[in-house]
């Protein structure tokens, strides 16, 4: 099993940003798990490749601090 890995994005701030983030990184090959917390302007994501999430999260409009 994959560990997981934590970006921050600290642009975060609704809920529109939430299920943005999600719906890019959830296409990810090799994604098994995604959780956005927008508290913590953190996502979580089990599987996949880094540089993959990350252009993802930039697809989606965010940038990863």
């Amino acid at each position: 099993m994959d560990n997981p890995t934590t970006y921050s994005v600290p642009d975060m701030s609704c809920g529109h940003c939430v299920t943005a983030i999600r719906t890019e990184v959830e296409a990810v090959a090799g994604v098994t798990a995604v959780d956005v917390d927008l508290e913590s302007k953190v996502v979580t994501v089990t599987g996949g490749t880094t540089s993959a999430v990350i252009a993802a999260i930039d697809e989606a409009g965010f940038d990863i601090a």
